[in-house]
């Protein structure tokens, strides 16, 4: 009989498959490329609205799109929960089959039902993509999260450009018709999913499977854990500028993904595809993604005092967003709407990786996985109360150009919001404070930090609650969480 400590101590022994890591983390990055190749896709709006489906625009943009928003938020959480429980393979197999489904719903269904099925499928392959975001961390050491992490968003990248560039290839310069590239399209998926079969199951999660505890800790661990991470998030939200990045996430990736979804719809509103070689949605897609992919990684050599710029910073990106959908709202040169689009997405991708550093430096792993959780979840709440009412044929059922007016007066409204908080912020600043903002409100690096402890023991600090330390990792909130104890 094992004793109890002896048991306790086992999750702490290293795996024998980590000493081929390298190996996973490749064959993972090989998958998540291949998971991408889907060249159809960005042809899925004119294939819909042309001669082999033939549906209406009202149709598609009424009724068709906005399940996928409604099929998203029902399934989010159940598998987000399941992705950890189950150990993330299984997931991704669910992905595989969900979008297999949906490519033969879009090549022989026939009705509006069959389509809004289509959506459906979808969004469930749509939420199970944080299996293959939270996968790699089960491979590797935390030493090598960022190495590991770096290659797998660099794979998924490559594979939604060289899908996009493949799709377009094949429309334009091979003649290919859009039925014919969803079959191609449809074999890629059945390749994935083989691959996915393939992925070896981690023995361990962030949240369900640590180690390998006893019969009563694992069941205590599965009733409270969220509980107890729920209680801390709640707890490390009082710091502002963890409130002001996680509302950048919630309210910008909402008016970020509405775009996405009715982008394509515009265009087809803009210039009726004569045929298919004048549908260049493939090139644009593949622009967009290597532009972002560019802006993002510019985004890591962004050296400013966030805790003092950061809504200015915001409300001039947001503005510049707000002026480009108002273009796309107002043009009728299609040019003019693929160039709006490429700047639309580069802006959103630059803030992204700065709103993930931000919120990410003072949290633990499994804390910052539920933060991004909870965001997601947000977002796609506000997602779908806009569509239901903006877009659903049971709400207003706005045409597509009307969308787009209701998406700029979003987008101006957050602007208008982060420019008058960022000024105000500013305008205390200018006032002679003897800091920039209270130590709470700044999210540090290392660096940062050894500037502030000087201030940190001054009457006028604010510190956080105690128990704020519950699960934070950075070394601001546990010296923040010490000095009640030192003023005491």
């Amino acid at each position: 009989m094992v004793p109890s400590g002896q048991a306790a101590e086992k999750p702490v022994t290293p795996e024998p498959e980590l000493k081929s890591w390298r190996f996973l983390v490749s064959f993972l990055c090989f998958y998540g490329f291949m998971a991408q190749m889907r060249p159809g896709e960005s042809f899925i709006t004119p294939y819909l609205l042309g001669p082999d489906k033939n549906f209406t625009q009202k149709q598609v943009t009424n009724e068709i799109i906005p399940v996928l928003s409604y099929s998203y938020l029902a399934v989010l959480v159940p598998v987000f929960l399941l992705t950890d429980y189950l150990r993330y393979t299984p997931v991704l197999v669910l992905q595989g089959l969900s979008y297999m489904a949906a490519w033969l719903l879009l090549l022989w269904g026939t009705s509006v039902l069959h389509m809004q099925l289509l959506e459906a499928c979808y969004g469930v392959g749509m939420a199970t993509r944080v299996a293959y975001s939270a996968y790699v961390f089960a491979l590797v050491r935390p030493a090598r999260f960022q190495r590991a992490a770096s290659c797998s968003r660099a794979a998924v990248l490559l594979g939604v450009f060289g899908s996009s560039v493949l799709g377009q290839l094949l429309v334009t310069a091979g003649g290919v018709s859009f039925a014919a590239l969803n079959y191609v399209s449809l074999g890629f998926l059945l390749v994935s999913l083989v691959l996915a079969l393939l992925l070896r199951r981690p023995r361990r999660s962030l949240f369900f499977h640590v180690g390998e505890p006893g019969p009563s800790a694992r069941g205590a661990w599965r009733r409270w854990v969220l509980v107890r991470m729920l209680r801390a998030l709640r707890a490390n939200l009082r710091a502002p500028a963890l409130r002001l990045w996680t509302l950048w996430w919630v309210f910008n990736s909402t008016g970020y993904y509405l775009i996405v979804y009715y982008a394509h719809i515009l265009w087809a509103v803009v210039q009726p595809a004569a045929d298919a070689s004048s549908v260049y949605n493939g090139g644009v897609d593949a622009v967009s993604t290597l532009l972002s992919a560019i802006t993002a990684f510019a985004a890591g050599f962004v050296d400013i005092h966030w805790a003092l710029w950061a809504k200015l910073v915001i409300a001039v990106v947001t503005a510049a967003q707000a002026g480009l959908v108002f273009l796309l709202y107002s043009t009728r040169n299609i040019w003019l709407c693929y160039l709006a689009y490429v700047l639309f997405r580069s802006f959103y991708q630059f803030l992204m990786p700065i709103a993930t550093f931000q919120i990410a430096s003072s949290l633990s792993k499994e804390l910052c996985a539920l933060v991004f959780g909870v965001n997601t979840l947000l977002a796609t709440i506000l997602n779908t109360i806009i569509t239901l009412i903006v877009s659903d044929k049971w709400g207003l059922s706005l045409p597509v150009h009307s969308q787009f007016l209701v998406y700029f007066v979003y987008f101006l409204a957050l602007s208008v919001a982060y420019l008058g908080a960022g000024l105000w912020d500013l305008w205390h600043f200018q006032r002679g404070r003897h800091q920039p903002l209270p130590l709470s409100q700044e999210l540090r690096s290392p660096l940062e930090e050894k500037a502030a402890q000087a201030l940190s023991t001054q009457p006028e600090a604010l510190p956080l609650a105690p128990d704020d330390s519950t699960w934070t990792s950075g070394p601001a909130s546990r010296e923040q969480s010490q000095q009640p104890e030192a003023k005491a």
